[in-house]
């Protein structure tokens, strides 16, 4: 990390009424020299609002989506890594969980896959906007920006979804290590593969094969960025058939081979995985239950 640069953060878990709707709420502080900026990746992920006090990120997708000077930078679900670079900043995070999607974003998910947006100029996040307008107050107050937030989506009682029962069982599914194939999740879940491909499509994002390829490798990345002494061979998930498979998600997930990625500073990540693993026992949000973050 650059000389004279901290980063810092906090995660808290969501009101229970809102916890089948997000993973965490979370408070990352960064400072830094003026001019100085920090540059880091976002792994694949559910999708986030993030809005920020201080400097706002350049941000570019794998996908092709560009970001820059946005103080409300809102993510869909993803399935690629995103570059990003900021300088002094303080930054609250929304996790949503996929129900959360459905009930407060609402547009079909795989619309906004790997979408990188102004949250306050696409139509989509409109309902967020003044909650990013109304958010910081003219000094930090972390406790009222948390009661803030909090009470915004309280405020915004989401009502009966339809799929909700399918959508909550679909997830459980994906999260679990020993559900492999679409034929698995076919079987664990109990309804036709047409419907999952639809549901999927809609509230996750992706299809039902690219979601569980993407748990088997968030999975091992995961375990590698908690230990970094594992090394590769020692992280990877035990359903990878050989390192060489791996390394084509790896390209394929974060455009880049694991060596160049671990040899990658990670100034902000290090900081947000290891207070998210002490917080909620996982240290990546792909990873949440549908019971939230703050659920172990």
């Amino acid at each position: 990390m650059e000389t004279g640069c901290e980063v810092s953060a906090r995660f808290f878990a969501p009101p229970e009424a809102l916890r089948r709707y997000f993973t965490t709420f979370y408070l990352i502080e960064c400072t830094a020299p003026d001019g100085v900026r920090l540059t880091d990746h976002l792994h694949p992920e559910w999708a986030n609002l993030r809005i920020f006090s201080g400097d706002c990120p350049d941000a570019e997708g794998l996908g092709g989506d560009r970001l820059s000077g946005s103080p409300f930078c809102a993510t869909g679900p993803s399935s690629k890594a995103v570059r990003f670079t900021v300088g002094a900043t303080r930054m609250w995070g929304i996790g949503l969980l996929p129900l959360g999607w459905m009930g407060y974003v609402g547009t079909a998910a795989d619309e906004l896959a790997d979408a990188v947006v102004d949250g306050a100029r696409h139509p989509a996040f409109s309902s967020f906007a003044a909650l990013a307008g109304r958010l910081f107050g003219p000094e930090p107050d972390p406790d009222g920006e948390l009661e803030r937030i909090a009470g915004h989506f309280l405020a915004r009682p989401v009502p009966p979804m339809p799929d909700e029962d399918r959508i909550v069982a679909i997830h459980m599914a994906l999260v679990d290590p020993d559900v492999l194939t679409v034929s698995d999740l076919v079987a664990r879940v109990g309804i036709g593969q047409r419907t999952i491909e639809r549901i999927c499509h809609r509230a996750f994002g992706f299809s039902p094969k690219v979601l569980l390829r993407r748990q088997r490798f968030m999975r091992s990345l995961a375990q590698y960025l908690l230990d970094p002494s594992l090394k590769w061979i020692g992280a990877l998930d035990g359903h990878y058939h050989d390192q060489a498979q791996f390394v084509r998600d790896f390209h394929q997930f974060m455009g880049m081979s694991p060596s160049a990625y671990a040899a990658l500073d990670k100034p902000i990540l290090s900081a947000v995985i290891k207070a998210r693993a002490r917080f909620v026992g996982r240290p990546v949000q792909a990873l949440d239950t549908p019971d939230g973050g703050a659920a172990r």
